[in-house]
């Protein structure tokens, strides 16, 4: 029977001090190949068996190359994450010199853009390389609290020895990802950290709260964007007859003239002005507008087979792929509509919403939940997805690819049917297809 997951939060809270010792056995014990009496979190133990298939050294830091100042300025200005700066210094840089924690702005590749602070813990940061410029990413300094929630996607408190790197071992940070309300893509991550004295049971709860209010800001910026394309596209859609819309560069929809509303259309990758193919439209003409784009469906979808590629091979860049009679196009996949196209791929016959909600959260309860982002997914994939049950549509072949080490695939998900997949090293592994639909 597996020992027990170590509660680092109420230890920490009592004794910091004896919490860091039995920290520091339990990862001396992982290290080792041994089982300690204390498991790790499955949050840290899964990044550390990442960072020991990865090579990281538990016994040296090491430091890549700060950016120059001239990168870090043109990553600061071209960042999405310079429009939230304000609210994560209001929510939290007045606590964090209170308490002697440092606030740490990375981008999604973990890289360090902003850092404020406790003048005296800045400097402490300075003594392992935690400073503006650098790589903190997992797969280069360790399980850390900026690196860690880019891989998991998910808040992430990482006290003492839970880092990986035994000089981080005095540290504890907290960090919370921020994404992009316009497209659910990561744009970096905002991290607390302080000496290992300073941590607090609560800290996790407050910065993951203040991630979140800077999401809220992103999309309130994004409907102001909307509504001023709402203003450009109002005549112009007067206009036109037939069907048409228009969306913005993402595109979001601002005003629709000859069809259904709805919020958001998926437009081709790298989008031009012309005759193109857009998913949930068929062929269409488009034109460019100031901020957005004028899409005037032209024709309706031409019959055909369609081939469907669920690319699971590369890291974090999950992407579904159509090609069809009429050409291509690919949409760049959340974690979570990853790992449901790959449950789907999964069962060619297909899953009811109440399967779906077992397989992804062990609750078949949890429906609304699972409608709710197949409704998602079907914004972009409709024409190729059926449901009651959910799946791919009859006339699809469907093709899924994994990545070279199975223990790679969909790192953040908890399915058992992806937990099987992590832990079969089957041919064709890197290329091969799961399953076909039709």
């Amino acid at each position: 029977m597996a020992n027990p997951p170590m509660e680092v939060a109420r230890l920490a809270g009592r004794d910091t001090a004896k919490a860091a010792r039995l920290l520091s056995d339990v990862r001396a014990a992982r290290l080792m190949g041994q089982r300690p009496r204390l498991a790790p979190r499955p949050v840290i133990d899964q990044s550390w068996d990442r960072m020991l298939r990865s090579g990281v050294d538990p016994d040296h830091d090491f430091r890549s190359g700060l950016l120059s100042r001239d990168e870090l300025d043109r990553r600061r200005g071209t960042s999405r994450l310079r429009h939230v700066l304000p609210v994560l210094r209001q929510g939290l840089l007045s606590v964090a010199d209170v308490t002697e924690h440092i606030m740490v702005v990375a981008d999604e590749h973990g890289r360090v853009l902003w850092r404020e602070g406790s003048a005296p813990v800045l400097r402490r940061a300075d003594s392992f390389g935690f400073e503006p410029g650098a790589d903190w990413a997992e797969d280069v300094v360790g399980t850390n609290g900026v690196g860690t929630p880019v891989v998991a996607r998910r808040p992430v408190q990482v006290f003492a020895s839970e880092h990986f790197v035994r000089s981080h071992a005095t540290w504890t940070c907290t960090g919370a990802p921020i994404t992009d309300p316009r497209d659910g893509r990561l744009i970096g991550v905002v991290d607390v950290s302080g000496p290992l004295e300073t941590m607090h049971p609560a800290t996790l709860a407050w910065v993951d709260s203040v991630a979140k209010l800077a999401e809220a800001g992103l999309r309130e910026r994004h409907n102001h964007s909307l509504e001023r394309l709402r203003a450009v596209a109002a005549p112009v859609l007067a206009r036109l007859g037939g069907r048409a819309l228009v969306v913005d560069r993402d595109g979001w929809t601002a005003a629709v003239t000859g069809m259904p509303y709805t919020n958001r259309v998926a437009l081709p990758k790298s989008l031009s002005p012309g005759r193109r193919w857009v998913p949930a439209l068929g062929l269409c003409l488009v034109e460019p507008l100031a901020g957005g784009w004028l899409v005037h469906a032209a024709e309706p979808e031409p019959p055909g087979a369609t081939r469907i590629v669920l690319d699971l091979g590369r890291a974090r860049r999950w992407s579904v792929t159509v090609s069809g009679p009429a050409g291509s196009w690919t949409h760049e996949l959340s974690p979570r509509h990853a790992e449901l196209l790959y449950l789907l791929a999964l069962h060619p016959a297909g899953r009811s919403a109440a399967g779906l909600a077992d397989d992804v959260f062990g609750d078949p309860a949890r429906t609304v939940t699972v409608r709710a982002e197949m409704s998602r997914i079907r914004r972009y994939l409709g024409a190729y997805l059926d449901h009651r049950p959910y799946r791919f549509s009859d006339d699809t072949e469907v093709t899924v690819l994994l990545p070279d080490d199975p223990r790679d695939l969909l790192p953040h998900s908890t399915a058992s049917a992806v937990a099987r997949g992590r832990g079969s090293a089957c041919e064709g592994t890197g290329s091969g297809a799961v399953g076909d639909a039709g």
